[in-house]
């Protein structure tokens, strides 16, 4: 039983992927929830059904009451036993169906799929992101909403079937029992329904914005404590532990503010909604008592509407707080919603093809990109890479070098120009088959918190063991790797590396880097620092690796250690966004201009730097 109604919505189906989601809650929700419309209709028929059933039970009290009082023990059974038994078969048999049916489909199937399916999506749609977006905002707090969010929608359709459909149900129908007991029975409840909804509506006002400031400061302190945990060694470094303290308690105390405002709200909720279920006892008890002793209603009525006014004010609390609930999670979601509603801005073309390497020339016209300062960057480049040329690219930090490189990879949209591949503009091309060509080494050689294995498997997961054996080898990794082991036993290949690969040192990371883009292959090579992180004798055994990559493909090298890309076919100095010289080493040498000054302060084969780029 619980496999079936486990399984009646895959959380995983397929979808039309949005460039632009929805950016209002409601809409947010309904396109999620389009998967689980069948069953949400059959829920709210369920949570109606158990409604009715429970006004039903109370209104059959007031039936046994007068049964009782106008009947003898010697005439009760032979009378109504049949009507008594039929009843008392209902409560056993359909009753817990109906009961079943309705806490299977909100237990069993809402709750485990409708967040997961969000968390999914959501995940996904964050994925496509371009990766300017990602350094615009914290990782922990990206991280956070995604995992906050999903919960809270989730939270939010069961409380609104749960509670929303089984009270408006309730509500409707305890108009309708007491009126028809008497007319005059029901004025007292309408009038306390009124009251209700007011204070409802109040709440909802102020609880929808104190849950939103609530949850942003929740996501603050998260982004703010992940910050300090990413960094530790920066922490440890320079001994700031009283300081990230500081930093965290500013947040944890705004955080305590906004929460304490939300309770404020609660609490003369509390106290509001308790004087007006005070009212509706002593209204409807004491309107029944008089009408009974006019005779105008029955002792059965009399008890009927008192049980009813009873579980109406024990209900409220409820129905009160799963809204003030629904709204906090609504609350959540919106915020949420800030992160996983942006819209996608680096999108493939609507006619997009796969990239078609022949041969790996490189074109540049005219490119320009400042990221949006007006300064900065690149600016109105223009170049020619021949396929298989071997490009070296030098120049102080800030000279657009870096840039050159994530518009290469289509990391960002040039604000200017544009950049081909063998005569086909890459913003013409699907992004995977542009960065399926290119294989990138990068100066910052994180690894992802898995396996060795699975790191190096990265540059191509079809890959077979020797394949990514070989590659280790090449990379001068085999050796070490094999002594590798984790906290968890895990030796070798299998030994897991930490979060960004902090349990290895810098020169190692580098060279299972170097294995991962040795085993993709990529007919066009990018090169960021690749060997920064190595000490010399590790350097020169690299570097035949690395010449022996770039055989057959075109290259670009970024390097301050000019040594490395002194052998290059050609090299560009980039001053100030352009191109101030291009020659190979003896050439610009001769020139003796930039290229020549920077080799002439080497000390150790480094380029001096001057400003941040």
């Amino acid at each position: 039983m619980f496999r079936f109604f486990e399984n009646l919505v895959d959380p995983y189906c397929d979808y039309p992927e949005q460039d632009t989601p929805p950016r209002r809650v409601v809409p947010f929700l309904r396109a999620y929830a389009k998967p689980f419309n069948a069953v949400l209709v059959l829920t709210f028929v369920a949570k109606v059904l158990v409604a009715v059933m429970e006004l039903l039970l109370i209104w059959y009290l007031s039936r046994i009451v007068d049964l009782l009082a106008g009947s003898t023990p010697e005439r009760i059974w032979p009378e109504h036993g049949m009507e008594l038994l039929l009843v008392g078969l209902f409560i056993l048999l359909l009753r817990p169906v109906i009961a079943v049916l309705d806490v299977a489909l909100l237990h069993n199937t809402i709750l485990p799929n409708f967040g997961n399916l969000i968390r999914w999506r959501a995940h996904r749609q964050v994925l496509r992101q371009s990766v300017g977006w990602f350094e615009n905002d914290f990782a922990g707090r990206i991280a956070n909403r995604i995992m906050q969010t999903p919960p809270a929608a989730g939270e939010a359709v069961f409380q609104l079937f749960d509670a929303m459909a089984f009270a408006l149900t309730t509500l409707i129908g305890s108009v309708a029992l007491l009126s028809g007991f008497d007319p005059w029975l029901a004025l007292p409840l309408t009038v306390w329904i009124v009251g209700y909804l007011a204070l409802l509506r109040w709440t909802v006002l102020r609880m929808g914005p104190a849950a939103k400031a609530s949850s942003d400061a929740r996501s603050a302190v998260t982004g703010r404590i992940v910050d300090s945990y990413t960094n530790i060694h920066s922490v440890k470094m320079f001994a700031h532990h009283d300081g990230e303290l500081a930093y965290a308690k500013d947040a944890i105390e705004h955080t305590r503010q906004t929460f304490m405002s939300e309770m404020r709200i609660i609490t003369k909720m509390d106290l509001t909604l308790t004087a007006l279920n005070g009212a509706l006892i002593v209204a409807v008890t004491g309107l029944a008592l008089w009408l009974w002793s006019t005779g105008a209603t029955t002792t059965g009525a009399v008890a009927a509407a008192t049980a009813l006014v009873l579980r109406l004010s024990n209900m409220t609390y409820w129905i009160m707080w799963a809204t003030t609930n629904l709204f906090q999670n609504l609350g959540v979601v919106a915020e949420g919603m800030e992160t996983i509603a942006q819209p996608i801005t680096l999108t493939d073309d609507t006619e997009a093809k796969p990239l078609i390497l022949s041969k790996g020339a490189v074109t540049i016209e005219t490119l320009s990109h400042h990221y949006g300062r007006g300064a900065g960057g690149l600016d109105k480049i223009s170049l020619t890479i021949r396929p298989g040329e071997k490009i070296g690219l030098v120049g102080r930090s800030g000279a657009g070098k870096s840039t050159l490189v994530k518009l290469l990879l289509r990391f960002y949209d040039p604000e200017g120009g544009r950049i081909l591949i063998d005569g086909q503009d890459i913003t013409k091309v699907t992004q995977d088959s542009l960065r399926l060509a290119i294989g990138m080494v990068q100066q910052d050689s994180a690894l992802l918190h898995r396996s060795v294995r699975d790191n190096i498997l990265y540059g191509r997961p079809d890959a077979t063991e020797e394949d990514m054996i070989a590659a280790a080898k090449q990379a001068q990794a085999h050796d070490f790797i094999l002594d590798l082991a984790d906290q968890q036993g895990r030796t070798g290949y299998d030994a897991h590396v930490g979060e960004r690969g902090v349990k290895l040192s810098g020169g190692q990371r580098q060279r299972i880097t170097l294995a991962r883009v040795i085993l993709k292959d990529a007919p066009i090579l990018l090169l960021d620092e690749a060997t920064s992180a190595l000490d010399s004798e590790v350097e020169a055994a690299i570097q035949d690796t690395l010449y022996g990559m770039m055989e057959g493909k075109t290259v670009i090298a970024i390097a301050h250690r000019l040594s490395t890309i002194a052998q290059m076919d050609r090299i560009l100095v980039l001053d100030g966004g352009h191109i101030a010289e291009e020659g190979n080493h003896a050439d610009l040498l001769a020139k003796n201009g930039l290229y020549a000054g920077f080799w002439a302060r080497q000390s150790g084969g480094f380029l001096a730097t001057e400003t941040a780029e």
